[in-house]
């Protein structure tokens, strides 16, 4: 069994990888100069992203116990990310 210590360092870790391939991608479209044209398929692809996990880890479980409420977990960032 992992000691507590051990998940941390790599849950922190994996949040420093994250941001840094952001950072690295973030700063070469600026530099390349990338179209906006791809712009529209990031958006589709980092939605549909968030609605699968949400899916998978609670969605469905929400839906059982509480009805229609669980359409806030989708339209809640639909709503934000327009």
């Amino acid at each position: 069994m992992l000691s507590g210590w051990v998940i941390i360092v790599a849950a922190f870790a994996y949040i420093l990888l994250l941001f840094a391939v952001a950072s690295y991608g973030d700063r070469r479209s600026r530099v390349v100069g990338v179209p906006k044209i791809g712009r529209p398929v990031v958006y589709a692809l980092s939605l549909a992203i968030y609605c699968t996990s949400w899916t998978y880890f609670g969605g469905v479980g929400l839906a059982s116990r509480r009805g229609i409420e669980f359409l806030g977990i989708y339209i809640g960032p639909i709503l934000m990310l327009t």
